[in-house]
């Protein structure tokens, strides 16, 4: 059994009685305003549901984290950032990413619903939200959007059309993170292409730990610096 959360006031349940199956399910109910997902992510909790009807609200354990000193680009990446065209921008087009996330998904199954779609348009126009977006050739062809909160960054979902996109998104991300001063990047849950990336599993005390950045005054603008993406 999990909590059902009423929608008026932002509270949360202790994340250590989050459930170990399914792993990390915490809790139902609430609300995607600003105030209901800001207070989620200072406590390493995020929304992931596929009904519109029912929110449900995770904090898995081990949790996976990239360093963005550690990203690890490969030989191939290395050479293909330096063959192809790629453009890389932030916060250009960020309704339009959320949505090749959401319509890539739609096959197995997407968590992406359009509320959630307006829940993080709404955190982008407050300045919370962001979009790292890869064009070639005057087209978006990969990125990635999440959450920054002080010195930290909770990414959401990624999306590539073209080989290698995503990953240029995601050393785009962490190069600039790096010289920002944001500490961690929190990329939810294990897959072989973070690991690949650089990302690692962190147990529940030492991820929460890490939440502590949030109340960090970092000066992350926004604004690309090209000199980092060089290679």
């Amino acid at each position: 059994m999990i909590p059902w959360l009423p929608p008026d006031t932002p509270r949360f349940p202790p994340t250590h009685t989050a459930l170990k199956d399914p792993n990390g399910l915490l809790a139902a109910g609430g609300a995607l305003t600003p105030a209901w997902l800001l207070l989620a992510y200072r406590h390493g909790i995020f929304p992931w549901f596929d009904e519109e009807d029912v929110i449900l609200w995770w904090s898995p354990a081990p949790r996976m984290v990239l360093l963005p000193a550690r990203v690890h680009i490969s030989r191939s990446l290395r050479k293909a950032m330096r063959k192809d065209a790629f453009e890389v921008r932030f916060d250009t087009a960020f309704k339009e990413v959320i949505g090749h996330c959401a319509s890539l998904r739609k096959a197995s199954g997407t968590w992406i619903l359009p509320s959630m779609q307006q829940a993080y348009c709404t955190l982008h126009a407050l300045g919370y939200a962001h979009s790292v977006e890869i064009w070639l050739a005057g087209e978006l062809v990969g990125g990635l959007y999440g959450v920054c909160i002080g010195g930290q960054f909770f990414g959401e979902s990624m999306f590539s059309l073209h080989p290698n996109a995503s990953k240029v998104a995601l050393v785009a991300l962490a190069r600039h993170a790096e010289a920002w001063g944001i500490q961690a990047i929190d990329c939810q849950m294990h897959t072989d292409h973070l690991a690949s990336m650089g990302a690692e599993l962190y147990d529940r005390q030492a991820f929460e730990a890490m939440l502590k950045a949030c109340d960090l005054d970092t000066k992350a603008d926004w604004r690309l610096r090209p000199e980092l993406m060089h290679v």
